[in-house]
């Protein structure tokens, strides 16, 4: 396979380096310093006490790859409206986009069988440049869920957890996402088949909640879970998301109470939002927040409490 995993950071190097190791073609796109030192030395994965090292094609000029099979974009969701020219290089008649990011996607509502089939969300694709530019037919969804981290320039690692769901828009077990699902479990991934809308509300739920609130206390997400206060700003927003979820056709197979738990017994961990905003980049509000509550104006659902977390959390972003 030609994969071409666009944004070579902590889960773009994980992905890479496994894939490689496993013979397919694999190139990175990267920027900066990490760039050179893949260039330089290869990417390295650190991981059970392990170091693997692979040797990919590494540029920051897409047309420098050509067209592939697949190409799995890791970067944060509000980066990818900016690169979409620069990803046409890599695009053949048959190549797959695989979203492997948090949040709503931008095709959402591809092949989506209600009311709204086909219509573009404003807040994560603005102008439905992605819809327009890549093409929702290209779109393979991933929910990703390991935890890993940029060591060193080059370097990678990983934390926890190696699932990466994938499904396609339609929910039909097509090929392509068969034969993608295969390449990773054989690189060692946990990487089964969904109904890919369903996925990605299950991690939403929390990141819709959890993240914004850390933003704004700056509290790890053991605090948040168990503070009274927060942790009913989290159930009231977890459930207005709910409502709009299950109007999406979305099956919940865990209930309020119990997501939250989860989330105080993963301990002090400071969410991707908390650290975005300490380390001075810019915070996934809108596919995270922003196009759930967009989701909620067009479902006809009231968000009081969304809302008003939003509000605050874009003015924080704003005045940082």
């Amino acid at each position: 396979m030609r994969i071409c995993v666009y944004g070579a950071g902590a889960i773009g190097g994980y992905l890479a380096v496994q894939l490689a190791l496993k013979d397919h073609d694999v190139s990175v796109i990267a920027r900066g310093p990490h760039l050179e030192a893949i260039r330089a030395n290869g990417l390295t994965l650190r991981i059970d006490d392990e170091e693997r090292t692979a040797r990919v094609g590494a540029t920051d000029d897409p047309a420098d790859v050509g067209p592939q099979d697949y190409v799995i974009v890791t970067l944060k969701a509000h980066s990818v409206p900016a690169v979409v020219d620069d990803m046409q290089a890599l695009l053949g008649p048959d190549t797959a986009v695989v979203t492997a990011m948090n949040g709503v996607p931008w095709w959402y509502f591809h092949e989506l069988d209600c009311p709204w089939r086909g219509r573009v969300l404003e807040t994560v694709d603005p102008g439905g440049r992605q819809w327009r530019r890549i093409g929702p037919e290209r779109a393979i969804g991933c929910v990703v869920y390991p935890a890993t981290e940029v060591e060193a320039p080059g370097v990678i690692r990983h934390i926890s957890g190696n699932r990466f769901t994938l499904g396609e828009p339609s929910g039909e077990k097509t090929e392509r996402v068969m034969a993608l699902s295969k390449a990773l479990i054989e690189a060692g991934f946990k990487s089964p088949v969904r109904n890919i809308r369903d996925e990605i509300w299950v991690k939403l739920w929390g990141n819709l909640c959890f993240n914004p609130i850390s933003a704004l206390t700056r509290a790890t997400l053991d605090v948040i879970a168990t503070d009274p206060e927060t942790r009913d700003v989290s159930r009231r927003m977890m459930l207005e998301g709910k409502s709009i979820g299950e109007k999406l056709g979305v099956r919940f197979g865990v209930d309020v109470e119990k997501r939250i738990d989860g989330a105080a017994a993963v301990g002090a961990h400071k969410t991707s939002m908390l650290q975005d905003l300490e380390r001075g980049r810019p915070m996934e509000i809108e596919a995270l927040v922003g196009a759930v509550q967009e989701l909620g104006r067009i479902t006809d659902t009231s968000t009081p409490t969304i809302d008003t977390v939003l509000a605050l959390v874009r003015l924080l972003s704003r005045a940082g």
